[in-house]
């Protein structure tokens, strides 16, 4: 490891404004204009006398080709907006939703609804919606009648006007009761995407693909231009959707098998072909917000006690040792890079799981699902790169994390990519004799109550459970610990008397302007008795 620094029925207000900071980041894009009123109405049917084209047989592989041949071909970006959906903003937003008694296969005996997204205000590349059903296609319309206009926004739009797309969808199943359809997945903005296990509140987004996410190269936001669904049978509990990826450097064709459960699982192939060369691929991306915790909550006037959708990075790696690096929100752009082959799994967890840590009756952040990356065949090397951006605000999503693949993308190249997205409020999976790291604190270097040396910083890690919280007081245990950049002043390591939790304490010390990097764990009786405790202090 090497370091530098550098929506629910009414849209959920989280939901929204992190699809907003997502859809910002995009270079301007439009889209062809809504008539405002009815009597500029698309032109008429064409006369009987012209026939229709065949429906088009739907495949996976034909998708593939599709998109191969598009990589073949110059990058076009949507049109302006005009017109009505060119004049939405923030507010005029608010006042949409979808209609309920609109939803698609709600007249099928599928377990699944579709429901979209309008466009206008910061969504404005239209996306088109298929229906696949005995292997055809069939392109779900929407118009201005599968809406709500409430309030003086009503007075503004015309009935019966066709839409030239949608924003995004999501489906909906009867996840936590069965009479209800709750928002189950959405497709909102370039290619984030989030998805709920049973209990959860929406926090994470996972993206398509990361092109030159923090890097000298600028950022491209690949967007997820179609989507295929495929209609379940009757009482199935799993569906299949396709996408269609555009962006300047690359096109892709991506399967989605979504199955809904305590833990909603996404079984992902990503097909890509790439026009240009990139800087740096991102592969399974995840993005999230850290703003504050035990380590850092002293800069925040705040009466919640800790505010982040997720806390820390886990990686499992191939042979099976367990890395846990709590997140931060640094004083400057941070990025740390985890060497790994094959690696078994990474993702953002959010370990804190009671609504005493949170404190917040509006946010829940409780609630807000983990997500793993289960690779799937031979990724070969490669590394799990952490951005970290400096926020004020729990708004802005500022934790990114991704597989950078080992090696070159030259124009021309083509990857495939398998892997699997766990949702839900993961357990901690450390093996049942391994300890995992329960918090980790951070203050003022140096004894308490007196005055101490400018400089140094103090870190405290407890580490919980497993074979070493049963462990004695005077056991025969020691922390292994290494640090880059830095200089450890003190080391402790005790039990807390009347738990199963044993404290490392650090005091560390640095130069101003240093990018220090920390690694422990607890070993003892010739063996690993902890999880690989990491963390990267910005010293400002």
């Amino acid at each position: 490891m090497h370091a530098h620094s550098a929506p629910s029925a009414r849209l959920n207000r989280r939901l929204l404004l992190s699809a907003a900071s997502s859809t910002l980041a995009l270079a301007a894009t439009g889209l062809v204009g809504l008539p405002l009123r009815a009597q500029e109405a698309p032109a008429e049917e064409p006369p009987a006398s012209v026939p229709s084209a065949a429906p088009q047989q739907f495949s996976f592989d034909w998708l593939t080709e599709e998109m191969r041949v598009a990589a073949t071909q110059p990058h076009v970006e949507p049109a302006n907006l005009t017109g009505f959906l060119g004049d939405l903003h923030y507010d005029d937003y608010r006042l949409i939703n979808f209609r309920n008694d609109r939803s698609r296969w709600a007249d099928t005996d599928s377990m699944f609804r579709i429901q979209a997204f309008h466009l206008g205000w910061l969504f404005g590349a239209p996306v088109r919606l298929f229906d696949v059903t005995d292997g055809f296609i069939h392109e779900v319309q929407f118009s201005t009648d599968d809406f709500e206009y409430r309030n003086e926004l009503a007075t503004r739009v015309a009935a019966h006007v066709d839409l030239p797309g949608v924003a995004g969808f999501r489906l909906n199943f009867p996840l936590n009761r069965p009479d209800i359809h709750d928002e189950l997945v959405a497709f909102l903005g370039a290619s984030y995407f989030r998805a709920l296990g049973r209990g959860n509140a929406y926090g994470i987004s996972a993206r398509g693909l990361a092109i030159n996410t923090a890097t000298s190269s600028p950022e491209e936001f690949p967007r997820f231009s179609r989507f295929y669904l495929e209609r379940p049978q009757a009482g199935g509990l799993s569906t299949v959707l396709y996408a269609a990826m555009e962006s300047p450097s690359v096109t892709g064709a991506y399967r989605f098998v979504i199955t809904p459960g305590i833990e909603t699982v996404m079984d992902v192939t990503a097909r890509l072909f790439f026009r240009n060369a990139v800087t740096q691929l991102g592969v399974a991306p995840l993005t999230s917000m850290f703003l504050y915790g035990e380590k850092n909550r002293a800069s925040y006037d705040d009466f919640r006690p800790n505010v982040h959708d997720s806390d820390g990075l886990a990686i499992r790696r191939r042979e099976g040792d367990l890395l846990w690096r709590p997140l931060n929100n640094p004083p400057r752009l941070a990025s740390s890079y985890f060497g790994e082959e094959n690696p078994q799994s990474f993702g953002l967890h959010q370990r804190k799981r009671a609504f005493e840590d949170y404190q917040d009756a509006e946010a829940h952040y409780e609630l807000r699902p983990s997500v793993d990356v289960e690779p799937v065949g031979d990724w070969g090397k490669g590394v799990v790169r952490l951005v970290e951006i400096p926020t004020r605000y729990e708004t802005n999503d500022n934790i990114v994390a991704f597989w950078v693949p080992e090696g070159k993308i030259a124009a021309g190249d083509a990857r495939e990519f398998a892997y699997r997205l766990r949702w839900g409020a993961l357990p901690i999976e450390t093996p049942a004799d391994l300890a995992h790291v329960w918090e980790t604190r951070a203050g003022h270097g140096g004894v308490s109550g007196v005055e101490n040396t400018a400089g140094t910083r103090k870190f405290v890690v407890d580490f919980k459970g497993g074979l070493l919280g049963n462990l004695p007081r005077n056991a025969k245990v020691e922390a292994i610990t290494s640090v880059q950049h830095g200089e450890i002043v003190t080391q402790t390591l005790e039990r807390l008397d009347g738990m199963d939790i044993w404290r490392l304490v650090l005091d560390v010390a640095a130069a101003e302007g240093a990018t220090v990097e920390l690694a422990s764990h607890i070993a003892g009786y010739g063996r690993k008795l902890s999880e690989t405790w990491l963390y990267q202090w910005n010293k400002a």
